[in-house]
């Protein structure tokens, strides 16, 4: 049985998407998401405790993402975990875990249109293309 490796986060955008197209012409747009949790400590006072997540678009919701995301605003995102590891100009090796979206929803106010990677209008949601979707040709899953 294959594994399953499904992240969903609802947060807000730290900065404004950074969007670039690479050499092949596919875009990609990085940009930072806080989520937060509010919990009473051990003297049941209210805590808020806040993750940052590194956050990658590839092709339409990259397109998306440039179009319609600004810091501050407010998404549910559904994708998956990567690891990344290279080695900076010292030769010191460097990790990082980004959050690959897969699937995305704008959850900022009723005037918010959405779109899906192809340019239709839609619903409320926007479906994300995978990276590679051959990746999910195998999915056996019973239910």
């Amino acid at each position: 049985m294959a594994g399953v490796n499904k992240v969903i986060l609802i947060g807000n955008l730290g900065r404004d998407p950074e969007v670039r197209t690479l050499e092949n012409g596919v875009k990609m747009a990085r940009f930072s998401l806080a989520t937060t949790e509010t919990y009473k400590d051990k003297s049941g006072n209210r805590t808020d405790r806040t993750e940052w997540h590194n956050v990658v678009l590839w092709r339409g919701l990259a397109e998306v993402a440039e179009s319609y995301l600004n810091k501050g605003s407010r998404i549910y995102l559904e994708g998956r975990i990567r690891y990344r590891q290279w080695e900076d100009k010292d030769g010191n090796k460097k990790y990082a875990t980004d959050i690959e979206g897969e699937n995305l929803m704008m959850l900022d106010g009723k005037d918010t249109k959405t779109v899906d990677p192809g340019g239709v209008e839609s619903g409320d949601a926007i479906a994300g293309e995978p990276a590679n979707p051959a990746e999910n040709a195998d999915d056996d899953l019973p239910f």
